[in-house]
């Protein structure tokens, strides 16, 4: 089975304990683990696949804290580096709905340097490259950059998620637009969620979106449609793959456990041109990561909800 690097940021989450109101109305605040990379990571490995986490905690006791969670997940952290920078901090609230509201204190995400002796690890493997922080400036844009070309130059395969913050953002997409699009034009799959991808392609249709990104250069496109399922988009095919019927309380995490476990799946492969020379593969694996995101919304917290292999197969039946 092929290793999935998983680059970029591990941070903590103070999620607000009263749920149900936004930010300005919270009081009291629980400690989790979080960061979308080290998310993914943690959902490959808990479901039974090999992942090496690549990212940058303080030497302080949350980055401690964040490096532990990690390990106990079986996540490699041999790569992971330790700065006197304070660890990256982000605080969440969840509305009726569900659905998120927080702001992020950064700190020492952004200070992973990038190193060179990495790159001979990435051949014939997976790279993920699904930062939130990651185009934000400092060392880390600056290594997202060069383990991307380092990927291109060693037989890897290549994932991309943008994972776009509006508070990270705010009147300034623009820039964030024209980070993203090298990136999606050299990676063999890109993860979106519906506002990401008209926002990266200017498109308000999906499928004007998806000719867009392929002809930027990506193979296989995954929009993330939350209950209605996901949208599967390769050069010659568009489908949406359903999802099944949950009760969410957190998404927190959702698409962090839906393309933890499509990498998972794609990491199992002989060989990953099978994901375009056969359609139904394809399709069959975005089903079961829709299963595991679904299940990811029904308890709280991003890393302590994510599924196991058993979980998504006992939906599966």
């Amino acid at each position: 089975m092929k290793k999935v690097f998983c680059l970029g940021e591990s941070l903590i989450d103070f999620v607000a304990e009263k749920q149900g109101a936004d930010l300005s109305k919270a009081t009291e605040f629980t400690k989790k683990a979080g960061g979308a990379p080290a998310n993914v990571a943690c959902a490959i490995a808990k479901l039974g696949g090999k992942s090496n986490f690549i990212g940058c905690v303080g030497k302080d006791p949350f980055g401690q804290f964040l490096l532990q969670i990690l390990e106990d997940h079986r996540v490699d952290i041999s790569l992971a580096q330790r700065s006197d920078v304070f660890t990256t901090l982000a605080f969440v609230s969840l509305t009726e709905e569900g659905e998120r509201d927080f702001v992020f204190s950064r700190g020492a995400d952004r200070e992973l340097k990038y190193d060179p002796s990495i790159k001979g690890n990435f051949d014939g493997n997976i790279l993920h490259l699904g930062a939130a922080t990651a185009l934000l400036g400092g060392n880390l844009e600056e290594a997202y950059g060069r383990y991307l070309f380092d990927a291109l130059t060693h037989d890897t395969f290549i994932s991309f998620d943008p994972n776009f913050r509006t508070d990270l953002w705010k009147a300034n997409e623009a820039s964030f637009i024209k980070k993203c699009l090298p990136f999606i034009e050299k990676s063999h799959l890109c993860k979106f969620s519906k506002e990401e991808a008209q926002l990266l392609s200017g498109k308000e249709h999906l499928s004007e979106a998806c000719n867009y990104f392929h002809d930027l250069g990506t193979e296989i496109i995954v929009i993330t449609l939350g209950a209605e399922g996901t949208l599967v988009s390769t050069p010659d095919t568009e489908e949406i793959v359903p999802s099944i019927a949950v009760t969410p309380v957190d998404t927190t995490g959702a698409g962090d456990a839906f393309i933890g476990c499509l990498l998972k799946q794609i990491a199992a492969l002989d060989s990953t041109d099978q994901l375009m020379e056969d359609h139904k593969c394809l399709l069959d694996m975005v089903k079961k990561a829709n299963i595991a995101g679904a299940i990811t919304t029904t308890n709280y917290g991003a890393i302590a909800s994510l599924p196991t292999r058993e979980d998504v197969l006992d939906v599966l039946g």
